[in-house]
């Protein structure tokens, strides 16, 4: 019998293709829980994840201690608020599409059980996770999910919510006990809040989800009175209900509905919308009984949620990496409605692909209001059938990504007109042509100068998996690249990013765009958003800020905004990021954060990584011929050379310092050189890039996975697995002090303890 076996370039192929998924996930996942934004929708995120998670299992030496398969939720910590580790991580739920998937759920739990099993029947609320913790009966913090193991301290907001108590009704609390729950605007409230906003002349929610989650994650500090009581009547109107526990030693229950009838008695708010039943069929009747009660339901639903009632079964049936095996949630099909498609506009995204997007009568369509949609392609448009002024059929697959399904054809009275595809970039005028022959998406080959292309390079250089600027967003990009005002760009192309001066930020106007389509958002009134995102501040000659004063008089009186000045801090800071972000920074195709780092650890400059040839860059282990070819595919071009020699003359750093030449990284010294160091869950003080940029920068290597050559594994809350290999293998573990000690002044530190 013949033995399968893997080659090199099949491995290249399933790496190139796992950092992509990748980077992806991690994109959405930062867009969802950090700026409230939903950019796919469940299926297509599901669909990502399972090919990484099959991709792994294919080739394990892929899987890494921070891939989107082992991880929950969005980032650790932010800048906004202080983090708070959970006493037991918040997993979160795997989603079945259809009844057959669930009974196929199951079908598996009842089989691991042994027996028969009862299930706990809920909605699952659309709305932010939060957990709040309790000691001896005193609410000590809350916090959002995070990553899972930390979160956000929002405990003064959470304070403001009239439903939530800050001591338990009883008189023998538990000495801990995390609560798990959702927090959510009725739908009334959510009503009565945008109504109270367009008064107010504040900004109108989408939907009640980044609604609640807008609310709950902003600060007090420099609100003046009356944005305060802005502030807390959102908060005051916001709701919860409890779904679940953390931490709790020996609860005196044995069932997930008993602990809700407890928690009740203790004041906290729970649901009446759950059953207990004792098979999957009366399961799937409660699914179907409220997927046609959807609307009557007082707060906005996206599925329904089925437990395994027995507590015991829980710890039995155990859990995934981010997952529990005793829960799964089921997603309901998608709303759909009627509404006009007004025009088909064709947008130009950072790759150049030209894609028509449907502007259509704004619609409300599960849960949140639609003026646009994805039309994908032009011959998309022409197989839906619709044509500009048709009444359409809207929906939004998975609850979140706005679909047209086609045209209803009875409703047409002559007036309706062909799409027509343009046949240059509406952008820059540049002809649009197929990337290769065969192709049937159009592309702008303008790459250099294009100004969308260039203004979505700009914000990935800006993003968390690259130069990580807080302050180059979204609309500071479009500022930079895409103003309404001046008519030439501060940047034109990308080159001049670290050249730039506080006298290039004034004056600029932009409109906003939408981070997906490349279109301009638009107000309640269909015109465009403009904003001026580098605002001068007025300064009154004793130097007190005037708010009020609008004509500037002399620039003597005139001080850079707080957003100014940040984004220039930002850079500089930017310039001596370690060599791997810098590569990510550059828009090489198929590097993204794990290449990169394997570039430029082996390499340690870009000098030598340009020198070296297709088999040297493909031999580096992490990177392959595939990400060679692009390595070196992208140095042939005149406009990218420019792009390093304009960034190295404005003092970007592309030398890893110390570092000994090509090949040569374990000879770099430093107090690990020659150590392995696995770090795995949260180890206070350290971010996981954290962690693992303090061992390579201490000469040592940093391992995703723990085996026999491991010298030590720092591990901390929320470890799992690899601390357990650690254990078995009888690798050294240290913590979060012992690791910081280590990466400082190396194991000799340790030893002397």
């Amino acid at each position: 019998m013949a033995i399968e076996t893997t080659t090199d370039d099949q491995l290249a192929d399933a790496r190139a293709e796992a950092q992509q998924l990748t980077t992806r996930i991690l994109e959405l996942r930062d867009a969802y829980y950090e700026r409230d934004t939903v950019l796919v929708s469940d299926e297509e995120y599901d669909r990502m994840m399972r090919r990484l998670e099959e991709l792994e299992r294919l080739y394990p030496e892929l899987q890494s201690q921070d891939s989107p398969t082992q991880t929950v939720g969005g980032r650790a910590q932010t800048t906004l608020f202080a983090p708070v580790e959970h006493a037991e991580r918040m997993l979160s739920l795997d989603n079945v599409f259809s009844l057959e998937e669930f009974e196929a759920w199951a079908a598996k739990v009842e089989r691991d059980a042994g027996r028969r099993v009862d299930y706990l029947c809920e909605l699952k609320i659309d709305g932010l996770a939060i957990n709040l913790r309790y000691e001896r009966g005193v609410l000590v913090s809350a916090a959002t999910r995070g990553d899972g193991v930390v979160g956000e301290d929002v405990t003064e907001n959470i304070r403001w919510i009239p439903v939530i108590p800050t001591r338990l009704a009883t008189d023998d609390p538990p000495a801990l006990v995390e609560v798990r729950g959702e927090v959510f605007f009725p739908v009334a409230e959510f009503e009565e809040l945008n109504a109270h906003q367009l008064e107010a002349g504040e900004r109108v929610f989408a939907n009640a989800r980044n609604a609640a989650s807008g609310s709950l994650r902003q600060k007090a500090e420099g609100k003046n009175p009356a944005q305060l009581e802005l502030m807390r009547n959102r908060l005051r109107r916001l709701h919860m209900l409890v779904h679940g526990i953390g931490a709790w030693q020996n609860p005196p229950v044995d069932a997930q509905s008993k602990v809700y009838e407890l928690l009740k008695g203790w004041g906290l708010p729970t649901s009446t919308h759950y059953r207990v039943v004792d098979d999957a069929k009366k399961v799937d009747e409660f699914i179907e009984y409220y997927g046609a009660h959807r609307g009557a339901v007082e707060h906005e639903i996206d599925g329904i949620v089925i437990k395994v009632d027995e507590l015991a079964l829980h710890d039995e049936l155990g859990a995934t990496s981010r997952a529990p095996r005793w829960a799964i949630a089921y997603k309901y099909p998608p709303e759909q409605v009627n509404t006009k498609l007004l025009d088909i506009v064709v947008s130009v995204g950072r790759t150049g692909r030209a894609t028509p997007f449907a502007v259509m009568e704004k619609v409300r369509v599960a849960g949140s209001e639609v003026r646009q949609a994805t039309l994908h392609n032009q011959e998309v448009v022409k197989a839906k059938g619709v044509l500009i002024g048709d009444t359409v059929v809207l929906r939004k697959a998975g609850d979140v990504i706005p679909e047209v399904l086609g045209p209803v054809v009875e409703l047409r009275d002559g007036t309706e007109r062909e799409f027509v595809m343009p046949e240059n970039c509406p952008e820059c005028g540049t002809k649009l042509a197929p990337a290769k022959e065969g192709d049937i998406d159009l592309r702008c080959p303008n790459a250099e100068f294009c100004p969308a292309q260039v203004r979505g390079r700009v914000e990935h250089i800006g993003s968390r998996g690259a130069l990580d600027i807080e302050a180059l967003g979204e609309v500071a990009a479009a500022a930079l690249t895409q103003p309404r005002f001046p008519e030439t760009p501060p940047l034109p192309t990308e080159a001049g990013l670290f050249g730039l001066r506080l006298a290039d930020l004034f004056p600029i106007e932009v409109v906003v765009r939408d981070s997906e389509t490349g279109l301009p958002k638009l107000t309640d009134s269909g015109e465009e958003k403009v904003d001026t995102p580098f605002r001068r501040r007025r300064q009154k000659k004793d130097g007190a800020y005037d708010p009020a004063a609008e004509e500037f008089a002399g620039d003597e009186l005139y001080v850079p905004s707080k957003s100014a000045i940040e984004l220039l801090n930002n850079l500089a800071a930017a310039r001596e990021k370690p060599l791997w972000r810098i590569l990510v920074a550059l828009n090489i195709r198929h590097v993204g954060p794990v290449a990169a780092r394997a570039l430029g650890n082996h390499f340690g400059s870009l000098d030598a990584i340009r020198s070296a040839t297709r088999d040297e860059l493909a031999d580096v282990d992490g990177v392959g011929g595939i990400i060679a070819d692009a390595v070196l595919a992208w140095f042939e071009v005149d406009w990218h050379r420019e792009i390093v020699e304009r960034w190295a003359a404005d003092g970007v750093q592309f030398t890893t310092p110390g570092h000994p030449g090509p090949g040569r990284a374990d000879e770099a010294g430093g107090v690990l050189a020659g150590l392995t160091v696995v770090a795995t869950g949260s180890l206070e003080g350290f971010t996981r890039e954290g962690a693992q940029e303090a061992i390579i920068a201490a000469g040592g290597k940093a391992a995703s996975s723990v085996s026999k050559k491991t010298d030590f594994v720092a591990a901390g809350p929320g470890a799992g697995s690899k601390l357990a290999k650690a254990e078995e293998l009888g690798v050294r573990v240290i913590d979060a002090a012992q690791f910081k000690k280590l990466v400082e002044e190396g194991p000799a530190a340790l030893d002397a303890e």
